[in-house]
Parts: C-alpha cells; sequence; structure tokens
C-alpha cells in the first residue's frame, strides 16, 4: 500500500490566506523552520498505477500538479484518480470535487447524508453530471467494509462529530447522526493504514484499531483546547468544533502514550498550532513521544 500525503494543513492551509498570526507572520517573512502546506488530501494505491483520494480538497489542482504520479500518462485525456471518498461534508473535504468536473469518469464514495447535502441542497455540484457516466456515486453504509480494488479495501467509522455549519437544521433533521464524520480504515492485504482527520474523542474501539494499524494519520488540528480562542477572541475550543487537541489532560499525546505499533503521524494541523515551529517545544514534544508531523509531499510505503 502507498500512502501519499498531498496536503497536510487544516482549512484555509499554511499560511492562511487572511491570517496574520505567529506562525503565518513568520512564515511570510521567512525566519520560519517549517514548510508551508496545502489543505489535507491524502491519496492511496495499491500499487502505484491507480489512485483513490480520500476526501477532496480545495487545493486538489495545484496538488495534482504538485505529484507527477497523479498527471495523466496517456492520450489526450486520462487520469490516474479512479475515485474519491468523502469523509464528511466540510468544505475543506468536498470542494475539491467541483475541480475534476472536465469529464473525466471517477467514482464518488460517500454517506446517502453527504450525498444529499451536496446534491439536494447545492445545484453547484451537479456540475459533475453533464454527462451520464461523467461521475457514478456508491453509498457507504458504516461500518460496512467496500472495496476500492480487489486488494484494496476501507472500513468507514462513524466518529460521532457533526454536519458542518452551513447545513440549515431541517436537512439535519434527516440526516443520520453516524453519516456525519467518519475515519476510514484502509486495508491491503496485511497492512492497515487508519486516517483520523478529525476526531472528537476516544474510546476503546478504536484504541484497539489503533493497536492493530501499520500507521496512524490523527487529527493534530490543535495543539491546545483554548489555542484559537487566544488569537481569535469568541472562537470555540478545539473539543467544540470536533478536534481533540493533542496537549493536555486527556489530550491525544496523553491518551496514546503507550501506542507503540503503528507509525504515528499528526496531520490536518491548523496554521496557529505550534507544532509547525520545529524549534519550537511543543515540536520536540511530539517527535520525542515518538509521532511525525505531516509534510504535503510526505509518502509512506507499507
Amino acid at each position: 500500500m502507498r500512502v501519499s500525503v498531498l496536503g497536510a494543513a487544516a482549512g484555509g492551509g499554511f499560511p492562511q490566506w487572511n491570517c496574520n498570526c505567529h506562525n503565518c507572520r513568520r512564515l511570510r517573512r521567512g525566519d520560519f523552520k517549517g514548510a508551508a502546506s496545502t489543505q489535507v488530501q491524502i491519496a492511496v494505491s495499491s500499487g502505484g498505477q491507480t489512485w483513490h483520494l480520500l476526501g477532496a480538497s480545495p487545493d486538489l489542482a495545484r496538488q495534482i500538479e504538485a505529484n507527477s504520479f497523479l498527471h495523466p500518462r496517456e492520450g489526450l485525456r486520462d487520469s490516474p484518480i479512479a475515485s474519491v471518498v468523502l469523509t464528511c461534508a466540510e468544505a475543506d473535504q468536498v470542494l475539491g470535487l467541483l475541480l475534476l468536473r472536465e469529464m473525466q469518469p471517477f467514482v464518488v464514495y460517500a454517506t446517502p447524508s453527504v450525498r444529499e447535502i451536496l446534491e439536494d441542497d447545492n445545484s453547484l455540484f451537479q456540475v459533475l453530471h453533464r454527462s451520464p457516466e461523467q461521475v457514478e456515486w456508491r453509498s457507504i453504509t458504516p461500518p460496512q467494509p467496500f472495496a476500492l480494488e480487489p486488494e484494496l479495501e476501507i472500513e468507514p467509522v462513524p466518529l460521532g462529530g457533526g454536519y458542518p455549519g452551513y447545513v440549515g437544521a431541517e436537512r439535519v433533521a434527516r440526516c443520520r447522526p453516524e453519516e456525519a464524520v467518519l475515519g476510514l480504515e484502509i486495508r491491503c492485504l496485511d497492512r492497515r493504514t487508519l486516517y483520523l482527520p478529525g476526531l472528537p474523542f476516544l474510546d476503546d474501539c478504536l484504541l484497539e484499531r489503533m493497536e492493530r494499524s501499520d500507521l496512524l494519520l490523527l487529527d493534530g488540528t490543535f495543539w491546545a483546547d483554548d489555542e484559537l480562542a487566544r488569537v481569535w477572541p469568541g472562537a470555540r475550543m478545539a473539543r467544540a468544533m470536533g478536534h481533540l487537541p493533542i496537549s493536555g489532560p486527556q489530550g491525544s499525546l496523553e491518551q496514546l502514550r503507550e501506542l507503540s505499533r503503528p507509525r504515528k503521524v499528526f496531520i490536518h494541523i491548523n496554521n496557529t498550532n505550534p507544532i509547525l515551529d520545529e524549534d519550537s517545544a511543543e515540536y520536540r514534544a511530539v517527535v520525542e513521544a515518538g509521532w511525525e508531523v505531516a509534510t504535503d509531499g510526505m509518502t509512506i510505503v507499507l
């Protein structure tokens, strides 16, 4: 299994276009030890020929051009991208679908609730249906596994998060709670990757999945629960936004200190997070605890 990090940042990217926080300001100034990153996007493949996207980032067009294995290989129109698997309906996870509207056939896997939010409530997504064979939608039914290829299977894991704020109350009332936010366990032969970019909390079932995984890509959005409120007064706490913070009592670093089997990587990192700064004490803390901080272009072969 090949797992490629096309983008490692949370919504808005790093630096964020309208943000002048400590990290963004120093990165623009050129005195920051760390790299810019695009909004989160993962691509997976069983053999490196056909690729499947986990989510559809608003930065997807730029990410495809930055990674030659996703370029057209033959004929006038071609793409090695066979499918997109949606984990939620958040804008930074679905807007990239609109960038794939140029009549290239591919499959979109989504829960029925997420598909209804996109197709029934947002007419713009009809650009994916200008021809009968342009996009095929297939339903995800958590926790039922589904195959992307004969040797590549995904099990969707309901994570208990909510629907995006742009979804109206009437629509939310008709949606199924277990279809709002998914983690993905990707299996290829005897290898397992667990992808959890938006994790509200940890429970014993998730801990068991982590213990049997070879690679863990975990929500690293915020270092502290009040991180965003410190730079943007009135902002919600990390947990209230559906993101388990890294630090503090019951943070992911503390709760997973005994986790030893998988390769552990924090992903979906907000521009305010101090772990982006490789000179920071917070970055050293995660590295000393056995974690890596995802960067654009990181490729892992299992």
